[in-house]
Order: C-alpha cells, then structure tokens, then sequence
C-alpha cells in the first residue's frame, strides 16, 4: 500500500491570507484520488501561533497565516464530508502539524508530528504520493525530504494548488527531473 500526503489544504492557502491558484480544484482532485483508490492517508497542517517569525509582523515575510485554532488552519470541510471512508478522513492519528517552533521555518511536512508525538516520517510507506499545498513550496520541500530518505515519490499534478503558475510548472519539471513520477 502506497501513503498519500496531503500537505496544507487549509483555509489560508485556499481562499485566506495566502490563497493559491487552482487550491480548490486540488481540493477536489485529492478527494476523488483518495475515495478511487486503496492508500493510506495523511494531513498535514501549518499550525502557527501569533508569534510566529515567519509573519511579517515578526520580522519574517509572509502574511499572518494557519494560526492555531483559527478558520484559516483548518483543513478544508470538503476532506471530512466528502472522503468517503472514515479511516481515510483527517483525525487524530493522521494530521501531522508542522510549524509549531515560532522560531523555524517549517515547508516541509516529512518531520511534522500527530497529537501523539509520532512523526509523519515514522507513518510512511516506502511508496509515496504527494498532493496539496503549495506546489513551490510545501510541497516541493517535502518532497525533496522524501526523496533524500530514500522514498519513491509521485505528485498527484491535479491535486496541487501553487502560487505562481511559471514557478509551478518550473518546480515539476525539476522534481521529474530528480525522478519524482507526476500522475
């Protein structure tokens, strides 16, 4: 069995602070991959407090986002209405924050951990597929995580939401070109 990642589809990054371009298409695109198909699945979230050094107002460069228990943190509705079983849906066990250390930029979710304290790294298969948020960043980086640990890694082209089209299209041709398969 293959672990699907799905990195950030939060409010923030789908119609907030930072919305991305085709983040709600992604959205929809995740959610038919993950009802068609036998994987294991996993969230991931942004999950900041107001004094976060990567807000603007701290000193970083971006906008105030994904603050803890705010609308802009929470993983799209759709993920807990639409996926149609419920070990697939995000609870518990399967959403893995990242972000917490007010003082570490976090992209990637590879190191992210469960309200157990379990690493997302440690929940893996070796066969992985990454989809979500934002393809330049967030996803990228998680995926050069997975590829340095050794994982087989594909995208799921439909179910990622980017900042910059050019930018998005230039991040998958180099990730193919680090052999990351696009499905």
């Amino acid at each position: 069995m293959k672990s699907l990642i799905v990195v950030d589809c939060q409010y923030d990054f789908i119609d907030g602070t930072l919305a991305c371009e085709n983040a709600e298409n992604a959205v929809n695109s995740i959610i038919k991959y993950i009802n068609s198909n036998d994987i294991k699945v996993h969230y991931s979230k942004d999950w900041h407090s107001i004094h976060n050094g990567s807000f603007k107002d701290n000193g970083g460069v971006w906008p105030v986002h994904c603050v803890q228990g705010e609308r802009g943190a929470r993983l799209h509705e759709d993920f807990y209405k639409h996926v149609e079983k419920d070990v697939k849906r995000p609870k518990e066990d399967n959403v893995f924050y990242k972000g917490i250390d007010d003082e570490v930029e976090e992209y990637s979710a590879y190191n992210a951990e469960n309200s157990q304290k379990l690493s997302l790294k440690d929940a893996l298969e070796d066969e992985v597929i990454v989809a979500g948020i934002a393809s330049e960043y967030c996803v990228r980086e998680t995926v050069l995580e997975l590829l340095e640990a050794g994982h087989m890694v594909e995208i799921l082209k439909d179910g990622l939401g980017y900042v910059d089209s050019e930018d998005h299209l230039k991040n998958l041709q180099d990730l193919m070109e680090r052999g990351v398969r696009i499905i």
